[in-house]
């Protein structure tokens, strides 16, 4: 007999585990469904971890979502009762040309919000950041309030708690399609099909496909995860060593200090439904810093074939910033990794509910910057699908502004 749901969350990532908790904490029946396991390596929420800054240069609208996001990542802790850190405030350094979209973005959305942001001198520059370079022509901001996420914590901890709270999860099920119905809404794997008067639809890369009737272009980008060597202590997080974001001329660059037993190891994609969390720390591995480039990447046409292969031109452009902005880095790769940019048309999120059906609300297109917000958009999508609107601010990413 098919099992009938209050609302199903499909696609159980950082948005959708998010999601599929606030629900269940309602007090809904909920079903969460997940192709792989959760905190799997074959999205855009794995790799260890994700930046998270309030000073938003993307937009300084996001600046009141990304308050509440930090608020919930600290409940979470909270309600896991967990002994590690979620969310670790590190700082973050942005460094660009005084007129490039950095600098001008992050100093809007400063100013705008009243964020705490200093302006390093130059003169001060190499003494508070050690082994970083400033370049020639470019300025140094430092926001003590950015840090970053423990990515794949933070998804397993959400549907562990939703998992507490009642909710129902599966795994190692593809959703083949979803349609409306005399109860609200079918969804069909390949194995089984079940109903629900709601559906949440969090998909990730897969979401072109499944929301196909938005007619709105999602791209699929292929993008590359490095670990690079350096001497123990250099860049460390216990010398307090930032998040760094630069813009360069030939790209945009960011990376993370080393991390305790930080070696690139997130769970491989398999059809078990909690992952084993990443091994602990060996005394003997290699420091190592994390490092990727935001821009560029390679457009995938189907994500359920994404290759782990190096692109060596990539390396070759990561491995130059590197020379010239943080030489102290040892050019010996530890490990790498992939993950997927779902983007959308103007580099914005999309999130709404499906205009053929309130009973359908869907997060999707989250370019590239999204995880650092799962914890507020879960929340967003629970109060969509159980009420129709939402207090916080999302206007901004509506569907409408596709649709003029």
């Amino acid at each position: 007999m098919r099992q009938h749901y209050d609302v199903i969350v499909l696609g159980v990532g950082g948005v959708g585990s998010a999601a599929l908790y606030h629900l269940a904490v309602r007090g809904l029946r909920v079903l969460g469904l997940e192709q792989f396991s959760i905190g799997h390596n074959r999205g855009s929420s794995h790799g260890e971890t994700r930046a998270i800054r309030k000073a938003y240069f993307e937009h300084p609208s996001y600046v009141p979502l990304l308050e509440r996001a930090y608020a919930n990542w600290r409940e979470l802790e909270r309600q896991s009762q967990s002994t590690e850190s979620l969310l670790v405030e590190q700082g973050i350094l942005e460094i660009g040309p005084a007129d490039g979209m950095l600098v001008q973005g992050v100093l809007q959305a400063s100013r705008q919000h009243q964020l705490a942001l200093e302006q390093v001198s130059e003169g001060e520059f190499a003494e508070r950041f050690p082994g970083f370079v400033l370049p020639a022509d470019s300025v140094a901001l430092y926001e003590p309030a950015g840090g970053y996420l423990h990515v794949e914590r933070c998804v397993q901890t959400y549907a562990e708690l939703a998992v507490q709270h009642g909710a129902q999860l599966v795994t190692g099920q593809p959703v083949t399609s979803w349609q409306l119905h005399s109860q609200g809404v079918l969804i069909s794997t390949g194995e089984m099909e079940y109903s629900a008067d709601r559906l949440v639809v969090t998909a990730g890369a897969w979401a072109s496909e499944l929301l196909r009737d938005l007619e709105v272009p999602l791209q699929v980008l292929r993008k590359h995860l490095h670990w690079y060597q350096v001497d123990p202590g250099a860049y460390a997080q216990s010398s307090g060593s930032p998040v760094f974001f630069y813009e360069r001329p030939q790209g945009c660059y960011y990376g993370f200090p080393s991390l305790p037993g930080d070696v690139g190891t997130a769970p491989k994609a398999t059809s078990k439904s909690f992952s084993s969390k990443p091994p602990a720390a060996i005394s003997a591995q290699p420091a190592c810093i994390k490092v990727a480039e935001h821009t560029g990447g390679e457009v995938l046409h189907d994500p359920a074939q994404v290759s782990d292969a190096l692109e060596p031109e990539e390396v070759g452009r990561v491995e130059r910033f590197l020379s010239e902005c943080l030489p102290d880095v040892k050019l010996r790769s530890l490990a790498h990794a992939v993950c997927m940019y779902t983007m959308s048309p103007d580099g914005h999120f999309i999130i709404d509910r499906h205009p053929l059906s309130e009973a359908v609300v869907f997060a999707a297109g989250l370019s590239g910057h999204g995880f650092k917000f799962a914890s507020v958009l879960g929340e967003v999508l629970a109060d969509l699908a159980t009420t129709g609107q939402t207090a916080l601010p999302i206007d901004f990413l509506g569907l409408a502004r596709f649709q003029k």
